[in-house]
């Protein structure tokens, strides 16, 4: 694809580094920006740097967050007794959107992907063991995605809490296995959290 300007050339080669954005996307929005104000388009990039310089991580869960704790572990009102767990911000936005839960969350960053060399030490598994420890924790519902690297992780957090007092327990499975959480819709999602089922009859039926 040839360029007038390397202006253009450069703005559409960054923005086919995002996911899901060819060349021919990158163009039309290069274009678009192209046809708005210095001002409008100076607002839009200091809005990207300012998030991504000012966003912080919540010291409790790991989700995504403006101040030091995040709005939901800050939230009196939430269950703390419960806490789902999940791989990241996309999840949580997908389980908060059902309206159907109201409890905690813990974000591992991931899952457990030794092709990919991801181990558990790279994940935040053991700020997730640290708070089961509390003794505050009742359940936790294993909202990974159905996916063999998802498996490994609930396994893998179920062993290291096997001698705790907790009660594990995942959503259930009318999600089709190998897909992403965050692709299911709000209807099945709410579904599959309330018909959760403990893990050790996920392991039977396996």
């Amino acid at each position: 694809m040839d360029f007038p300007s390397r202006y253009i050339e450069e703005t559409v080669a960054e923005f086919t580094k995002l996911p899901g954005i060819g060349k021919k996307t990158a163009l039309r929005l290069t274009l678009h920006l192209l046809k708005q104000s210095v001002t409008e388009v100076e607002r839009f990039g200091e809005t990207v740097i300012n998030m991504r310089k000012n966003i912080k991580f919540c010291k409790i869960c790991h989700n995504v967050s403006d101040e030091e704790i995040c709005n939901i572990c800050s939230n009196r009102s939430r269950n703390e007794a419960l806490i789902c767990v999940v791989e990241g911000l996309r999840e949580v936005i997908a389980i908060e959107n059902t309206r159907q839960y109201n409890g905690l969350y813990h974000v591992t960053g991931g899952v457990i992907s030794p092709i990919d060399g991801v181990g558990p030490e790279n994940l935040n598994i053991e700020t997730l063991i640290e708070r089961v420890k509390t003794g505050k924790v009742e359940e936790l519902i294993m909202a990974l995605s159905p996916t063999m690297e998802g498996d490994t992780t609930i396994f893998y957090i179920s062993k290291k809490l096997k001698d705790l007092p907790v009660k594990i327990s995942t959503i259930a499975r009318g999600i089709a296995f190998g897909g992403e959480l965050e692709y299911v819709d709000e209807f099945t999602l709410a579904r599959s959290i309330a018909t959760r089922l403990p893990y050790e009859n996920y392991l039977l039926s396996k």
